[in-house]
């Protein structure tokens, strides 16, 4: 068994035991899909070279987050991960609109503050379909998506 594979079943199964605890909160069905979504994202990004730095950045400036923060080579990448269960009302990567990508860009703008140096970067926007259950049936990368 391929070591993301043991680590995706290993984080399924503890979020699961969360679930059983006391206290273990039920999100609403939306948030777990999404919650899986970038899941999904964060191992596929990996797998195609991204060494990623940063899962759910928020500031506290700002009422977005930043769903996964890597390193494409040598350009940083903000990356948007967007997750649907059908196609039926608009592709997922529509929902990235101009209003999204000014929060997305401000909560960057943060981010670059805290580095050192000035990296180039882009955004990119992953999305994710789980039209047949637990397994993505389809994950596409959109590289450099917008320009802030």
């Amino acid at each position: 068994m391929p070591s993301g594979r043991l680590t995706r079943l290993t984080l399924r199964a503890l979020d699961s035991a969360a679930r059983l605890l006391p206290g273990g909160k039920r999100k609403a069905e939306h948030l777990n899909t999404g919650r899986r979504g970038e899941e999904e994202a964060y191992f596929y990004l990996r797998e195609n070279g991204y060494v990623m730095i940063a899962r759910n950045y928020r500031s506290p400036r700002s009422r977005s987050e930043l769903d996964l923060v890597g390193w494409d080579g040598d350009m940083l990448c903000f990356i948007e991960v967007k997750t649907r269960t059908t196609r039926a009302v608009q592709a997922a990567e529509v929902a990235v609109d101009a209003e999204k990508q000014r929060d997305l860009a401000h909560v960057a703008r943060e981010f670059l503050r805290k580095m050192k140096g000035n990296p180039t970067y882009r955004f990119d926007v992953v999305s994710v379909y789980f039209e047949a259950g637990e397994r993505p049936t389809e994950i596409t990368l959109f590289k450099n998506a917008f320009s802030p």
